[in-house]
């Protein structure tokens, strides 16, 4: 069984949480649905979790609500440790590189404060 945690900057604010704060309840729930499956189920479609190709270890969630596209970037801490990290709202097929940046730079963060501890 898969654990979800939310990646925290140094100042001990999580960047996936005050996404989260930003919507509306029912974007949440729908976001909240998926990341459950994700921690309850072992193989999870592809169309709600996947490995990003071409990354650093990179996975996304993705969770449409009407006409949005939630998008959490994220990686493994291990076997079954899932760390999000970075969020936004997809607005073309192909997840910008800027994102996924954003996501990589984190990762490597975590790492090394980690390592640190």
């Amino acid at each position: 069984m898969r654990k979800i945690k939310f990646y925290r900057l140094e100042t001990g604010k999580s960047p996936v949480e005050k996404y989260f704060d930003s919507l509306t309840n029912k974007q949440f729930e729908k976001i909240s649905f998926v990341l459950d499956l994700i921690e309850q189920i072992d193989i999870v479609p592809r169309k709600y979790f996947k490995k990003l190709k071409g990354t650093d270890d990179i996975w996304e969630v993705r969770v449409q609500h009407g006409n949005n596209i939630f998008r959490i970037l994220g990686f493994f801490d291990g076997k079954n440790l899932v760390v999000l990290n970075h969020t936004f709202t997809k607005k073309s097929q192909k997840i910008p590189r800027k994102e996924i940046a954003v996501a990589e730079q984190r990762k490597r963060n975590y790492f090394k404060q980690k390592d640190l501890k």
